[in-house]
């Protein structure tokens, strides 16, 4: 399996989970789209700072090729998936 499709399936649960499973419509708020653009730029630096140096290396057939701040596409659609299951999943416990 490449990193590629991973990434795909992880934010395909984490949408399913946040629309369908929790119903926190988190995609679907202001406040979510605000904390992402204050926590996209630290990811990015992060990527950047472990892909430059060679801490973190991806083989080219596992991934599509794209980068952006050095590291690949696929890392912002998994770190994606993950800020949205994490806050989804927030806000479906303080529900409870």
């Amino acid at each position: 399996m490449t990193y590629t499709l991973i990434a795909l399936v992880a934010l395909g649960c984490a949408v399913g989970a946040d629309l369908f499973l929790f119903k926190t419509r988190m995609l679907l708020r202001k406040g979510f789209w605000t904390s992402y653009a204050i926590i996209l730029p630290f990811q990015l630096l992060t990527n950047w700072w472990l892909t430059s140096r060679n801490i973190v290396m991806y083989r080219d057939s596992a991934i599509i090729g794209f980068r952006i701040a050095s590291a690949p596409l696929e890392d912002l659609l998994f770190g994606f998936a993950l800020i949205l299951s994490v806050l989804s999943g927030w806000v479906y416990q303080g529900r409870r």
